[in-house]
């Protein structure tokens, strides 16, 4: 049974910083890719950053680009969101996902366990 656990949300003032973790057992972690989405009351969900199978490619959406960072630690099944310079319009639930391929993905569908989300607010 895979399992996806996110953990690192909180409320943080703009222009602070958070790390996302996300722990993923049951499978080979490290063939997969891995990616962060969030979703905020009333949006579509989005993909934030992803990364392939062994952190050598990642894809990060235009509105964090410079600001969030994806990593992933194969030996400890863990991939991380370091997210600096926040924004209150950061403020949403953030979802971890495996992917169903060693590439990495940029569609929700490209992604097959998700994680429960943990909560990211950002207060002006």
């Amino acid at each position: 049974q895979v399992q996806v656990v996110e953990s690192g949300g909180g409320l943080v003032q703009a222009g602070g910083s958070l790390r996302l973790s996300c722990a993923v057992s049951g499978r080979t972690f490290s063939r997969y890719a891995m990616g962060w989405f969030r979703q905020a009351p009333g949006k579509e969900r989005e993909l934030v950053a992803a990364t392939n199978f062994n952190g050598d490619s990642t894809y990060y959406a235009d509105s964090v680009k410079g600001r969030f960072t994806i990593s992933r630690d194969n030996p400890k099944n863990t991939v991380y969101l370091q997210m600096n310079s926040l924004k209150p319009e950061d403020t949403a639930v953030y979802y971890c996902a495996t992917g169903s391929y060693g590439r990495l993905g940029v569609s929700a569908k490209e992604y097959n366990y998700w994680g429960q989300g943990t909560q990211v607010t950002v207060s002006s």
